[in-house]
């Protein structure tokens, strides 16, 4: 089974800061670019999309960068 990484298991310490900010529209368009991106991994991992190894590090390094923008708005709303 492939694990979600969506915001809320990711961040489960700061799920009240998080239910927050779905309130702001750069937050939640951070976030659904997150998912999608999560999304995309999660079906290359299941072999469901074919992909290069290029491609699946790329999509893995966006997401790192986007989990990392999710966290500074996190920390900055605490």
């Amino acid at each position: 089974m492939i694990e979600s990484h969506d915001v809320f298991h990711e961040f489960p310490e700061h799920k009240e800061t998080i239910r927050k900010l779905l309130t702001k529209v750069d937050f939640v368009r951070l976030v659904k670019d997150y998912d999608e991106v999560d999304r995309k991994i999660r079906r290359i991992e299941q072999r469901v999309d074919p992909a290069s190894d290029f491609y699946a590090e790329e999509l893995k390094k966006m997401r790192v960068g986007l989990k990392d923008r999710l966290y500074q708005m996190i920390m900055a709303a605490a």
